[in-house]
């Protein structure tokens, strides 16, 4: 049992759990401030989202952009359940979000199998404009819905959680997003998947069932997008419907993109850098870049006063420079010289000792086998009264 155990699938494991218990000690001794505790919640969100889609985009190849949709349902839903029990005594505590965030799960995962279904027919360009299609209809209709039922164009009105617990659970959230996706897809089933996504006609012959697999994959997917979306409606006093358009199902995209296609752990990675970097840039422009007379340039003469604009302009360069950095032929000698596993390699690379070579597993005595190893087989030859030749095949030192 534990040589199956491969510490480098649990490594995001510890990494996380250690950071968030760090976080935690500091967020109640008093050790960070509220805007580093809502950025947190937001680079959690951010994780569960990115690690979620990268199971469709990444493992079963479809491409998807209707996973703010998703994200939307669960917040929608998640947010009006919570509201409720907060009417009917239970108030914001644990037991709400529990129950919210499986309300939000099992209502997105629903509408997950609702999109999988044409997953069955469609693929590319096409799946794509389906599932943005999906992510504007679900935008919509909370849109146009009563202010009775979930707010309409004032949004709905949720209880906000403790902010000093808030980004703890979330990351709980996050390792318990981790533990299914990555025993998914290495076991039996996500092995499955990839073969579908390597050549479906293949799969198909070997037997795979391709509509179920994608079925069960956009359900999962979609699941977590809805408890990321129930978080997010925790992390708000009031869920808007501006918040989920396409450009946020495109961002996400970005961040499985960025972080590799297929890797969990690069998901993470560029989910955490992404989230932070742009709120960083926020804040930047907001308070500092604002004061400045090329800012008041900018918004007389070019974008109209409103800074925003400059901050997505500033985003997409730095993106454009990022996918030009992992992707131009011309750098890839720089790539290769930068790559952090081969840099790590040398770094703790071990010198050869010829003293300590290890023994060989399969050597013979150690092989199992109906016959000991140290018998010699023998063929004696009998002739019999008619001039025949038999073979009697015995063990010398053996039963015959």
């Amino acid at each position: 049992m534990f040589k199956k155990f491969k510490i480098n699938h649990y490594i995001n494991y510890f990494v996380i759990a250690v950071a968030l218990i760090v976080f935690a000690i500091l967020s109640f001794t008093g050790g960070i401030d509220n805007s580093t505790t809502l950025l947190l919640e937001r680079i959690a969100i951010s994780i569960i989202l990115a690690v979620s889609l990268s199971l469709v985009v990444g493992f079963l190849g479809e491409l998807s952009l209707g996973h703010a949709g998703f994200m939307c349902i669960g917040a929608y839903i998640g947010g009006k359940v919570s509201a409720l029990l907060a009417q009917t005594g239970i108030g914001d505590g644990i037991g709400n979000l529990i129950i919210s965030l499986i309300v939000g799960a099992v209502a997105a995962a629903a509408c997950g199998v609702v999109v999988g279904i044409p997953a069955l027919r469609l693929r590319g360009d096409y799946l794509a404009i389906v599932t943005l299609a999906f992510g504007e209809i679900v935008k919509t209709l909370f849109q146009n819905s009563s202010d009775n039922s979930f707010g309409g164009l004032s949004g709905l009105s949720t209880p906000r959680y403790n902010k000093t617990t808030l980004f703890i659970i979330a990351f709980v959230v996050v390792l318990l997003t981790l533990a299914v996706i990555q025993n998914f897809i290495r076991s039996k089933h996500g092995r499955a998947v990839t073969a579908v996504r390597d050549n479906e006609i293949a799969a198909r012959a070997t037997g795979i069932n391709v509509t179920k697999y994608k079925i069960m994959v956009f359900a999962l997917s979609a699941a977590f997008a809805g408890i990321a979306g129930v978080i997010y409606s925790f992390s708000q006093n009031k869920v808007m419907y501006t918040h989920f358009d396409y450009n946020y199902s495109i961002e996400i995209l970005v961040m499985v993109v960025l972080g590799g296609m297929g890797s969990i752990n690069g998901s993470i990675i560029s989910a955490t850098l992404l989230t932070f970097f742009d709120e960083k840039l926020r804040l930047w422009i907001s308070q500092d870049f604002s004061k400045t007379q090329l800012a008041q340039f900018l918004t007389t003469y070019v974008i109209k006063g409103d800074l925003a604009v400059f901050k997505d302009i500033i985003y997409a360069l730095v993106l454009i420079l990022i996918v030009i950095y992992n992707n131009s032929p011309s750098l890839k000698g720089l790539r290769e010289k930068l790559n952090l596993k081969k840099l790590l390699s040398k770094l703790f690379k071990r010198k050869h000792d010829p003293s300590k070579v290890k023994d060989d597993e399969a050597r013979w005595d150690v092989v199992p086998t109906k016959i000991e190893m140290d018998e010699v087989l023998s063929t004696d030859v009998v002739i019999d009264d008619m001039g025949d030749n038999s073979a009697d095949i015995g063990e010398r030192g053996g039963n015959k």
